[in-house]
């Protein structure tokens, strides 16, 4: 037994409470210490700790205190216990990468186990990560939460997208679960549930009052003492959630375990997918302004600029708002106040070291005699058309390619548009597809030119609303699986009109009202695109009201493809078993794809989570508005863009991940005045196609760190060339140190790799 108190960062109450909870509740756990020299407790999250470091010096010493001695167990390697489904991969490295270094500065050691009971679903991403960090084992109990299918293993490996493995364990403690009691009737029914019970003679079991502290009580401690001799029940001591699994894997060693690989879904909690979706929106802003000042201040650094400084108090602050219960939406509307104004914090931030960093790049390009210059910065590792909104709103959309992770200067009056735009108020049409707005609203028709094939086999972004969105239970977690069976489309739009019609972009704007809300969407296409984006402002004022777009497209396949942390997942568009059809709606990050082999239709987005793809359907989910526990979730204006685009090919050679990236984190432009004509690749990555997860400045000592993945299931050769004047010093793992790495190829499949990088 491993005594817990499960104090939730943030739910039914504000953060500042739980920095009371947590001051009660461990002030209990050391008097409870100071009786009873058996009792063992655990408690992870470092921001916890640094937490009650500021607020209590005298408390967090007596802290160090019990560690110390042994009888308390620091635990899980993370900056807190976070939702592991909506965050990018790289998130999920700083999570264990600034976790790990607060323990073992402050505690002397890192974790070798992640302890996350409490969360909706796990990424396949998250071996690796976790084995790259100096994790080996892992813990959850939510896997016993499946509405549908039982969980088939409670001490299995769990395999992860590359093949890295990690030690899983969970209990099944029908008595609060991870809140359990020291009694019989909770020891009894755990130890009886428990499956491995033939080849490991010990479960683990967390007692204790939780979510909202408090953990264990006297009574229970003296209750340990009275079952020790009790007959008939399993006997239960208290100890060490490392001990149980060191004890574990010397069993994993002599026994045969079971194996899961890649995600492990929850049949369950699918709206958290999608409810208070204007922090999923900020959220992701906050990643994806971080990383890009992270990757600009580094191009700035190499090419003459000063050192970048670390971001860690911003990525610390995301990393808090990534907790299983603020990200997901399942919190009351203090939370995401507070959660608003933080994650804004962190993008104002980022845009100040992004400025810099601009200028920084534009002072040390060579002069010369273009007047009017264009700066443009890729900051991705794929070649990108020259598509931009400048400073003062003029649109480009030329014919003109940026290499991957290169510094162009152009002589912006030399700039002419991509040919072929032509626009009317039913009517968009470029180079590479033409399209048709149907009187209802929806798309009519989408045709790829290059193939000549009409990618829709109904019309497309056909809204949906479900005025009947009342889950059984838990109202802001929960979808339930007849939601569609009382569905409204939208189809009457009060007005379509073409509102913009230049060279560069044209527009066609829709407008939808039902009842109190409303719905606005500039279908906009410009010059050289391949996609048709759907920009989309709702203003919703309707309680308990589901709203999704769903696009027929005009392809076949038993899979579709959505992407994931450092990869993507293959999920069934079929239903043939009850595993099938109990993946209703799933995570996706930036797309999900249905393709043939020679041909695809992809939907992309850069604010949801919620998707579907049921036979030729692709569904995103939009906005819903729960009453329990924020009765205003959702309420009022947010704005967003998702994206059809149809591509010859299946999805990584039809580029569908590369035109995801651009859609989220557009190119970098700034004007200059007397540069000359230039092009610079700071870094040159050549061979496999990989994705950038970023370049950041090094934790300990100078230099930086590129961090790179294969995002497709590829693997290769792998070349990286720095800049003159730079050098690639050392392959390291995620925590920044010389990576052990027994592999020919330079790549595998969903392998993230970092190097540091330093000057000659």
């Amino acid at each position: 037994m491993t005594g817990h108190a499960h104090i939730d960062l943030a739910w039914l109450w504000p953060y500042d409470e739980t920095r009371r909870k947590m001051r009660r509740t461990f002030h209990t756990a050391l008097s409870l210490m100071d009786r009873s020299s058996d009792f063992r407790f655990n408690q992870s999250t470092a921001h916890y700790y640094a937490q009650i470091e500021a607020d209590d010096p005298q408390l967090f010493a007596r802290i160090k205190e019990k560690v110390a001695e042994g009888s308390w167990e620091v635990i899980g390697g993370m900056w807190v216990e976070p939702d592991t489904n909506m965050p990018t991969g790289e998130s999920l490295v700083r999570q264990i990468l600034y976790g790990q270094r607060y323990f073992e500065k402050t505690f002397g050691a890192r974790h070798t186990v992640c302890w996350l009971p409490d969360c909706f679903g796990f990424s396949g991403a998250l071996p690796q990560l976790l084995r790259q960090g100096g994790i080996d084992s892992f813990f959850t109990i939510k896997v016993n939460w499946s509405e549908t299918n039982r969980f088939p293993h409670d001490l299995f490996w769990w395999e992860g997208l590359d093949g890295s493995r990690v030690l899983a364990h969970t209990f099944d403690n029908p008595m609060q679960g991870y809140n359990g009691f020291v009694q019989p009737d909770c020891l009894m029914p755990t130890w009886k549930n428990f499956r491995a019970k033939t080849v490991h003679d010990t479960s683990l079991l967390a007692v204790g009052y939780g979510d909202g502290g408090g953990g264990v009580t006297p009574e229970m401690v003296e209750r340990e003492v009275q079952l020790r001799d009790f007959p008939a029940i399993p006997k239960a001591r208290w100890g060490k959630v490392a001990d149980f699994f060191l004890s574990a894997h010397r069993t994993a060693k002599e026994k045969r375990l079971p194996t899961w690989s890649g995600e492990i879904y929850l049949e369950l909690h699918r709206a958290t997918l999608t409810s208070q979706s204007g922090v999923k929106r900020l959220h992701r802003r906050a990643e994806r302004a971080l990383i890009t000042a992270e990757t600009l201040a580094s191009i700035a650094h190499m090419i003459g600029g000063v050192a970048p400084r670390s971001l860690e108090a911003d990525w610390r602050v995301t990393l808090k708002n990534e907790f299983h219960d603020i990200l997901p939406g399942s919190s009351i509307r203090e939370v995401y106040q507070d959660a608003g104004r933080e994650l804004s914090g962190v993008i104002d931030h980022a845009k100040v070291v992004h400025r810099d960093a601009v200028a920084a790049i534009v002072s040390a390009l060579p002069k010369g005699g273009i007047a009017d210059a264009l700066v443009v910065v890729n900051p991705s590792l794929d070649a990108r058309p020259l598509r931009a909104v400048l400073a003062d709103g003029t649109v480009l959309s030329t014919g003109d390619i940026v290499s991957p992770l290169s510094i162009h200067v152009l002589d912006r009056a030399a700039l002419k548009p991509a040919g072929g735009l032509h626009a009317d108020a039913s009517r968009l049409e470029n180079d590479h597809f033409a399209v048709t707005i149907s009187a209802d609203g929806a798309v009519q028709s989408l045709v790829h030119k290059a193939t000549g094939r009409e990618a829709l086999a109904e019309p497309a972004n056909q809204l949906w609303v479900y005025p009947v969105d009342k889950p059984r239970n838990w109202d802001a977690w929960d979808i339930d699986a007849d939601y569609p069976e009382k569905g409204i489309r939208l189809d009457k739009p009060e007005s379509i009109e073409l509102v913009e019609n230049s060279p560069h972009r044209a527009a066609i704007k829709v407008v939808y009202r039902y009842r109190d809300s409303s719905v606005v969407q500039h279908y906009a296409l410009t010059a050289n695109a391949k996609r048709l984006d759907i920009e989309t402002e709702i203003d919703w004022h309707d309680r308990r009201t589901f709203l999704r777009s769903l696009s027929p497209v005009a392809t076949r396949a038993r899979t579709a493809t959505f992407e994931c942390a450092y990869g993507v997942v293959s999920r069934p568009t079929h239903t043939n078993t009850s595993w099938d059809a109990a993946m209703f709606e799933a995570v996706a990050h930036r797309f999900i794809d249905l393709s043939e082999p020679d041909f695809g239709v992809a939907l992309l987005n850069d604010a949801k989570y919620g998707h579907s793809a049921r036979g030729n359907v692709l569904g995103i989910s939009l906005v819903r508005g729960p009453i329990y526990p924020d009765p205003l979730a959702d309420e009022g204006e947010q704005r967003f863009t998702y994206a059809l685009y149809p591509h010859t090919g299946e999805w990584h050679s039809g580029r569908v991940r590369e035109e995801a990236d651009d859609l989220n984190q557009p190119l970098v432009v700034a004007t200059a005045a007397n540069l000359a004509a230039t092009t610079l690749a700071p870094i040159a990555v050549t061979g496999t196609p990989v994705a950038l997860s970023a370049i950041k400045p090094a934790e300990e000592g100078a230099g930086l760190v590129l961090r790179v993945y294969e995002p497709a299931g590829r693997r290769g050769k792998l070349s990286i060339a720095p800049l003159s004047g730079w050098t690639i010093s050392e392959a390291v793992n995620l925590m920044e140190e010389p990576a052990q790495r027994d592999a020919d190829p330079d790549i595998l499949p969903f392998e993230v790799r970092s190097w540091k990088i330093k000057r000659t």
